[in-house]
């Protein structure tokens, strides 16, 4: 059993907890009759079970199924990446609208998850590319926010096209997309 004090990097400063951790075997094993107790289950995989109490005096807990080997900074690291999982979700949800498919099949349900999260990940490639890919250290997340990113790309797309050609310069007489495609 380790224990140890951790500190990392928060958005809002430094951030400290201390940290214990113990390999454990949880009881989702085979299932087995044990005499007048009825099904009970036999011991499963080893896991690390996790603890951790903050410098508020919250404690929490969890279970993590990485190797034997691993260090206690390693562990709390994992246990702390969950936080940006979870942000990503609630900006999926309340920016892109990933709780708004009323479908009934699991395949448009499945389109509809993708799809959002093809627009996210290119919102979160344009954020970052406007940040300038500088490391933070502590601070803001980086500008904009995805309400801003979202605003200027729907700016982009109603915007009325140029008049003028990409290349020359010169003035457009007449719109190419208008321009029959068939012979008369």
């Amino acid at each position: 059993m380790e224990d140890r004090e951790l500190a990392r990097s928060g958005t809002k400063g430094r951030l400290k907890a201390r940290f214990a951790a113990v390999r454990v075997r949880t009881a989702d094993g085979p299932p087995q009759r044990i005499w007048d107790k009825g099904q009970q289950h036999l011991p499963g995989n080893e896991a690390w079970l996790i603890g951790e109490q903050r410098a508020s005096g919250e404690k929490k807990y969890y279970l993590a199924n990485l190797p034997a080997a691993a260090d206690l900074r390693t562990l709390a690291a994992t246990i702390k990446a969950r936080w940006i999982c979870e942000q990503a979700h609630q900006q999926l949800k309340e920016e892109l609208g990933l709780d708004h498919f009323e479908g009934r099949s699991w395949q448009g349900l499945h389109r509809h998850a993708l799809m959002t999260m093809i627009a996210y990940a290119f919102l979160q490639h344009r954020r970052l590319a406007h940040a300038g890919r500088k490391k933070r250290i502590n601070g803001p997340p980086p500008q904009p926010t995805m309400p801003a990113v979202r605003h200027a790309i729907v700016d982009l797309i109603l915007r009325p096209p140029s008049q003028q050609c990409p290349y020359c310069r010169k003035q457009l007489l007449e719109k190419p997309w208008r321009k029959q495609i068939l012979p008369k």
